[in-house]
């Protein structure tokens, strides 16, 4: 399975803006620029788009993680909070809340670190990087 995204800038990084457009079209052309990535402009920014990745991703492996224990979760949910510092992502939290009949909290907590281990998020995050670049 492969997906994609685009991302389209132009302009300077600091006065330029730019979009970013899904394979599924959830995002479509959305804005991103400099004051939505470190001040509070309008649009989003990659920091914001990890966390949601990480969150959703965490969220599901830990459905499984719980499943392959006998568990159904009647509802999961997970904020992530990404540190952003000094230029590189340092730091991604999860805040999870789970509402699962007949788990004991030890089986939660033991569920919650598989899942944080194992998503393909939390991988990715320490992961190699390739790239292949076209000059227009």
């Amino acid at each position: 399975m492969n997906r994609n995204a685009t991302a389209v800038w132009n302009g300077s990084g600091k006065e330029g803006n730019g979009h970013l457009t899904t394979q599924s079209g959830v995002l479509k052309e959305t804005q991103y620029s400099f004051n939505s990535r470190f001040e509070s402009g309008i649009g989003t920014n990659p920091e914001e788009l990890v966390a949601a990745a990480h969150a959703g991703c965490f969220t599901m492996k830990l459905s499984f993680v719980l499943g392959a224990a006998g568990f159904t979760a009647d509802s999961l949910e997970t904020k992530c909070d990404i540190t952003f510092e000094n230029g590189a992502i340092t730091k991604s939290h999860l805040t999870v809340k789970g509402k699962i009949p007949g788990i004991s909290k030890e089986q939660f907590e033991a569920s919650v670190k598989d899942a944080e281990a194992n998503c393909p998020i939390s991988k990715l995050l320490n992961t190699a990087i390739s790239s292949e670049a076209t000059l227009l």
